[in-house]
């Protein structure tokens, strides 16, 4: 088979869609391409799906919601810049560029949307809201980070941390360390209280070996993406209706969010046992019942506990 190499990158073929849809692209500002994928229908309130932010992300972690609603909602699933299809340039990355080219990508939509985000991605998400202006319906947040104890340390751009994951000769040797196989199914293991799926584990392999796939997993190693006091500073300012799905996770807690739910009416939680983190991965059937009941009654009607159902049976027979 013939290769080539990239930026450092041995390629053998280009990355494969993650998932078996019609894609989109959208130039952002500053020359950068956001890429991803829709669903069969076109009317009615948009629904938009978001990965999380770690090491090799993408579109395939909103599978089981896409494949739910393809056929039922105008769902919207995008590859992050930095991610997947998308481009992935040598730029700065703060949470404050990413709420900017999602809410240049949201405003295109033509309506506001119900958005599902994932982990740190709801950080960026309520950025998006507070600070560029984003219209949106609601915000459903899959194990969001900034609802623990714990704050994370950081390192600013510029930092001598950033500067040493930043080099050639460290950055990349270590991106290529945690992206290995073994390591990948030992970080998706963490998420899962049951097996992997070898799908989402080959496709983690492909995304990882693309060109500048290392530039966002390293500045999320500085932890400068994640914003301190997210509770006081973005989720209790948020006046939409606002929904957190949850259970255990092994590096994310959710001690503090008890300071948005019990003081604001916005606020609603619901607790999807047992799940590590992917609750919409192994628990689909219940996440997508949660997500109905928070939306309902949404002007298109709800939809029938018998199609919830008979999906959950779908995916449990696969």
């Amino acid at each position: 088979m013939l290769s080539h190499v990239i930026d450092g990158y041995t390629m053998a073929k280009p990355l494969q869609p993650a998932l078996d849809a019609e894609q989109f692209a959208f130039p952002l500002n500053g020359g950068v391409t956001l890429r991803g994928y829709r669903g069969e229908v076109t009317e009615g309130t948009p629904l938009v799906l978001l990965h999380s932010i770690n090491a090799v992300p993408s579109a395939m972690e909103m599978r089981p919601l896409f494949e739910y609603y393809r056929d039922k909602r105008a769902v919207w699933v995008p590859d992050l810049p930095g991610f997947g299809l998308s481009d992935r340039p040598a730029v700065h990355y703060t949470s404050g560029l990413y709420a900017r080219w999602l809410t240049e990508w949201l405003d295109s939509l033509g309506a506001p949307a119900d958005v599902v985000a994932l982990s740190l991605t709801g950080e960026f998400m309520a950025r998006a809201i507070l600070e560029q202006g984003a219209k949106v319906r609601s915000l459903s947040l899959i194990s969001p980070t900034g609802m623990g104890v714990r704050a994370p340390p950081s390192a600013p751009n510029g930092s001598r941390i950033d500067r040493f994951l930043s080099s050639r000769w460290v950055g990349r040797p270590l991106f290529w360390l945690l992206t290995s196989k073994l390591s990948i199914r030992w970080f998706l293991g963490k998420a899962f209280v049951g097996a992997t799926p070898e799908h989402m584990l080959r496709y983690a392999l492909e995304t990882a070996n693309q060109p500048g796939a290392h530039y966002v997993p390293l500045k999320f190693l500085t932890f400068s993406l994640f914003t301190e006091q997210a509770i006081t500073r973005l989720y209790s300012r948020l006046k939409l209706p606002c929904l957190v799905l949850y259970d255990q996770d092994p590096n994310i807690g959710f001690e503090r969010m008890s300071e948005l739910t019990d003081v604001h009416s916005n606020w609603v939680a619901k607790q999807l046992v047992p799940s590590l983190g992917l609750p919409h991965w192994e628990l689909p059937a219940e996440t997508i019942e949660a997500l109905e009941d928070f939306w309902s009654p949404p002007e298109r009607g709800a939809l029938g506990s018998g199609d919830i159902a008979e999906y959950g049976a779908r995916r449990e027979s696969a």
